[in-house]
């Protein structure tokens, strides 16, 4: 199957604060951009696989979505696993296509929790509400804790990962934060949930995504400018309550990783580029560790060499990742790795021809990984 499918098409909308747009036009808006950028009509559309919109779960959406859009897909629907669903619709989409179930897939996804609603971040998680347990960041806040006392991890390491995303966005002018970040504005920014600073976490955005997938075959037929194979695909799971996991400082990501580069008949040291989930600075650098690109525990040290900036060994979050570019969760990661490997990107890596893409939901419940490549 590696490389039978291909992203054909990408688009997004803008990334911030869009007063006044539903989830629904932003999704229209990105769908529109992706089938133009593939070159692909919207009648060939027969597959729509949709990460419903974490601020506002509505029953049916992906049914509701196809209407608004005016496409009839013989396949699709609404999933859920968080921030890794849309790496993890793409491999879905492109097994749909394998099997012969549909031709052309979209996988999109939009939310406005900056202009809407922030309920879904800021609520109770599970019945520790009462030990004073709310919002997303006290998990992380919680694993971060245990990287730093099982591996002497510092916040200086955390901040070298969000320094790197920060410089990356500041040279994209679509990044909703183009603001760089010195290591010196980092440790004198706020603790939100100790020992996570304000800049360890990811932005709050509005905005759409899409990709457009079909087989590489059609592609060629249909005369689509610059596909992008899809080599390897993985998932990964863990339990729902963070504190019964028999170790915080691995992921799911392990699990996930080595499916997708099994598939892909890749290793970690091939990997020319990767946009790796960064909605915390402790999720990206775990992440590192659990993909191989470092030893269990020297994340910390592997950030802090450089490696991972524009211009090191394995430079991650070309156009800014979560903590730069967009909140948005995950989508806007895969149309980054598909700009490296076309050599379109506004922060080139030279020669990029392998992308590791990571997402990943909740509070490391779920992980996905998509390998693309040339």
């Amino acid at each position: 199957m590696p490389g039978n499918v291909v992203i054909a098409g990408i688009g997004h909308t803008a990334f911030g604060r869009l007063e006044g747009r539903s989830t629904y036009s932003l999704n229209i808006e990105a769908i529109r951009n992706a089938l133009a950028d593939a070159g692909i009509e919207k009648e060939r559309v027969d597959g729509l696989f949709v990460k419903f919109p974490t601020s506002a779960y509505e029953f049916m959406y992906g049914q509701k979505l196809a209407e608004a859009a005016g496409i009839v897909p013989r396949i699709g629907g609404v999933w859920d696993q968080g921030g890794a669903a849309n790496a993890s619709l793409i491999g879905y989409a492109a097994m749909a296509i394998e099997a012969g179930q549909c031709e052309v897939a979209v996988v999109c996804f939009a939310d406005n929790p900056k202009s809407g609603t922030r309920q879904a971040y800021s609520k109770p998680w599970g019945a520790d509400e009462v030990f004073g347990w709310f919002g997303i960041p006290a998990g992380y806040a919680m694993i971060a804790q245990r990287h730093m006392q099982q591996h002497d991890t510092t916040a200086e390491q955390l901040g070298a990962i969000a320094v790197a995303c920060r410089a990356n966005g500041a040279r994209n002018p679509a990044a909703q934060l183009r603001k760089p970040l010195s290591l010196d504005d980092y440790m004198a920014s706020d603790i939100v949930v100790s020992p996570l600073r304000r800049d360890d976490c990811c932005l709050v955005s509005d905005g759409g995504a899409a990709v457009v997938l079909t087989s590489a075959r059609l592609a060629a037929r249909l005369g689509v400018a610059a596909p992008v194979p899809i080599l390897g695909f993985g998932q990964g799971q863990t339990s729902a309550e963070v504190a019964q996991r028999p170790d915080l400082t691995t992921t799911a990501a392990r699990a996930s990783a080595a499916t997708a580069f099994r598939m892909a008949g890749v290793r970690p040291a091939d990997v020319d580029v990767a946009q790796i989930y960064d909605c915390f600075t402790i999720t990206a650098l775990m992440t590192l560790e659990d993909y191989g690109f470092c030893r269990p525990g020297e994340g910390g040290a592997f950030v802090a060499s450089g490696a991972i900036a524009a211009g090191g060994d394995l430079p991650i979050n070309t156009a800014g990742g979560l903590l730069s570019e967009t909140g948005m969760p995950g989508l806007q990661l895969v149309i980054e790795g598909v700009r490296q490997l076309r050599g379109t990107a506004v922060n080139q890596v030279p020669g990029a021809a392998l992308c590791a893409i990571s997402n990943q939901g909740g509070v490391m419940h779920t992980h996905s990984t998509l390998i693309l490549g040339n």
